[in-house]
This record gives structure tokens, C-alpha cells and sequence, in this order.
């Protein structure tokens, strides 16, 4: 197997708009977290209704100060779980957002992708005493009947990382994971250089929004390429599971060449390919960052990893609650700006976008 060595040409692949986000170092993650960070404006992507279907725009995003909201608004966020540094990190943005802000955020999760019917209680639960509720959801579907109720109650509903169907939402803090999940697999073909190669391929938990479209970005871009998925592995993004799925794909499939799918499958992969021998055989990617993918990309053991902005996109659904719920304008769908990062971009990429301070612990309450 050969991995050309990728100039930043080629690395620093732009999904949507491609932007510096503030001009924060990595030493700035290691921030108090009660001091405001001003992270805006920021270039992002912005479509008039939801989803990914109507024309784009470019716009500098800028939220409301906090002398510009008038009362201390209410709000809940629904996580799927917070069981990893990406949902961290997206506790991180909405209970900081909140702060800078002036309003009142509280946080829930149900504790995996399992459990759709203990997500729909906790937001069943939270929304009565909630103007807006942001929801990453665990279900693309399953959440559209409690949406729709939320709706005729007239709450704020945001629909944020993972996506929803549902017609009823107020807004939308969402990327295209299947376009990140598309640069990463052009990643892996230009690395790759025309060799044919194999990769085991694994996109996170059946069903959610974020790992089918993933899934359908990656598998798509890879077709007529020199990159054949030989292995693909659907499951929780918790190290145990994505621990056990690995393994099974080097059983399977003794000859792959490479590894590529969610962070924790980056971070569960190191320890699997060093314990087999296998560290400098096969490559490993991933479609969006954690802290343990960026020591990956340090080490050398993960080749490259998209940065999914998830505290700028936590940042932003706060900002769309509030604003909506004061009367101000807003877009219907904001995309914060992507990157796909390798061992070059490493020192130059703002990791305050992406990754929580060092000192962040799980907060439930602004």
C-alpha cells in the first residue's frame, strides 16, 4: 500500500466554505470556560428552508449580543448521549452560547442510540417548562410526532448535528454529513494515487441521520474509484462497540488496506492495529474530529480526520432559539464552514471550533 505524502493543496479540501474561525492557537482550548470566546463572524453556508435541496448562499454569521436579548428565554437541549468528546463538545457550545447569551439552557441525554423512547420522554419532559428545545436526534424519523407537537404548543424547535424529516422544525444547525463523509473518501482516492486498495468501512449506528447520510456520501464518492469497500459495520459510537467492530472487519478481511468511518472507530482502531501488528499496514480515517482522532493525526496513527465543527454548530442552534424566539430574523438552515485536516494542517487549524477546552467537564446547566 502507498499513501502519497498530500500537500496542503489536496488536504485542506473546502466543504461548503472554507474559512478561518476566529484566530484562536490550540493553546486557547485550554480556556476557563466562563470566559466568552468570540468566534464570529464566521463564513457559513445558509439555505432558505430545511435541508440540503435549495439554493445556498455564503454569509458572515454573527449571533445576538446579549444586550440584545430581552428576556432570559428558556431553553432545553436533547443529546443522543454524552458518551464521547463530540457530544462534549456540543455540550460545551450550547451551555457557553447560552452563557454569553443571558439565557437559561438546560441539557439531557439519553444515554444511546438505543433509546428513542427515553429520548422523547426527556424532550417531552423538558419542554414544559421550555421555550425552544434543540434536538440532536436519535431517529431521523422517530422524532417528527413529538416535533409536530412541540409545533402546535408553539415552542422553538432546532434541529441540530444529526438531523430530522420533520416538516415542523424552526431551524436548522445541521452540515451535510453526507458531503463530509464524500470529502473524506476523496481524501483516502487522492492519498491513494491510483492504487486499488480496500477499505473497511464504519459509519456509526443504523438508522441515525448523521451515519446513513455519511454512508451514502462515502460509498457513493468511492464508486468507479481505485477504493473498494470490502466491509461495512453498522453500530454505537461507544469504544466497546466500535472496539468489537474493528476486530471483526480484520478477521473478516485480513488484507484490508485501510480503516475509515466515525471518530471513536479512529480512536477504538490505534490500540486494535498496534495489539495485531498491523499499525503501519493499514491507514485509518475519519469523517469528523475528537480529541482522540487529533492525537491520532499527531502520533501518525490516523491518517486524516474532517473537522466537523460541532461547538460552532452547537453555538449557532442556541443563537437560532433565541433569535426566534425574540422575533429577529434568521436562516431557516446554517451550516458552519468544514475542513479536512492531516498531519500538515494539524498546527494551524483552530481547534476551538471543534473540540471543547482540555478543562471541560459535562455541564446539564447554563
Amino acid at each position: 500500500m502507498h499513501i502519497k505524502s498530500l500537500g496542503l493543496a489536496v488536504a485542506a479540501i473546502p466543504v461548503f466554505a472554507l474559512a478561518a474561525c476566529g484566530g484562536s492557537s490550540d493553546s486557547d482550548t485550554a480556556q476557563a470556560d466562563s470566559e466568552p470566546v468570540t468566534w464570529y463572524p464566521v463564513t457559513a453556508t445558509v439555505w432558505p428552508e430545511p435541508g440540503f435541496e435549495a439554493e445556498s448562499t455564503e454569509a458572515d454569521y454573527t449571533p445576538l449580543g446579549k444586550d440584545e436579548v430581552t428576556k432570559e428565554w428558556k431553553i432545553c437541549a436533547a443529546f443522543p448521549h454524552l458518551a464521547d468528546a463530540y457530544w462534549l463538545a456540543a455540550d460545551y457550545g450550547v451551555i457557553q452560547q447560552a452563557r454569553d447569551m443571558g439565557v437559561d439552557m438546560t441539557v439531557v441525554e439519553a444515554g444511546g442510540y438505543e433509546n428513542l423512547s427515553q429520548q422523547i420522554a426527556q424532550i417531552e419532559n423538558c419542554a414544559q417548562d421550555s421555550d425552544a428545545v434543540i434536538i440532536g436526534a436519535i431517529s431521523t424519523e422517530g422524532l417528527n410526532p413529538t416535533i409536530e407537537r412541540l409545533k402546535s404548543e408553539g415552542k422553538v424547535v432546532i434541529d441540530f448535528i444529526n438531523g430530522v424529516s420533520s416538516p415542523d422544525i424552526t431551524a436548522q444547525s445541521l452540515i451535510s454529513y453526507s458531503e463530509i463523509a464524500t470529502r473524506t473518501a476523496e481524501y483516502l482516492v487522492e492519498a491513494t494515487d491510483g492504487e486499488e486498495v480496500t477499505v473497511g468501512w464504519l459509519p456509526g449506528p443504523k438508522g441515525a441521520g448523521f451515519a446513513e447520510e455519511a454512508n451514502k456520501g462515502f460509498t457513493a464518492a468511492l464508486e468507479g474509484t481505485n477504493v473498494t469497500v470490502v466491509n461495512t459495520q453498522w453500530g454505537n459510537t461507544d469504544k466497546q462497540t466500535q472496539t468489537t467492530l474493528v476486530e471483526d472487519i480484520l478477521a473478516a478481511n485480513p488484507d484490508v488496506d485501510f480503516i475509515a468511518g466515525n471518530a471513536v472507530t479512529a480512536e477504538a482502531a490505534g490500540p486494535v492495529l498496534r495489539d495485531a501488528g498491523l499499525t503501519e499496514d493499514i491507514g485509518v480515517l475519519s469523517y469528523y474530529m475528537t480529541p482522540g482522532t487529533y492525537d491520532g493525526i499527531e502520533a501518525g496513527t490516523v491518517l486524516a480526520s474532517a473537522a466537523d465543527p460541532a461547538v460552532l454548530t452547537a453555538r449557532i442552534a442556541t443563537d437560532l432559539a433565541v433569535r426566534a424566539l425574540e422575533g429577529k430574523d434568521f436562516d431557516v438552515h446554517v451550516a458552519p464552514p468544514l475542513e479536512v485536516i492531516d498531519k500538515e494542517q494539524l498546527e494551524s487549524w483552530d481547534s476551538t471550533t471543534t473540540l471543547a477546552p482540555d478543562s471541560w467537564d459535562t455541564e446539564f446547566r447554563s
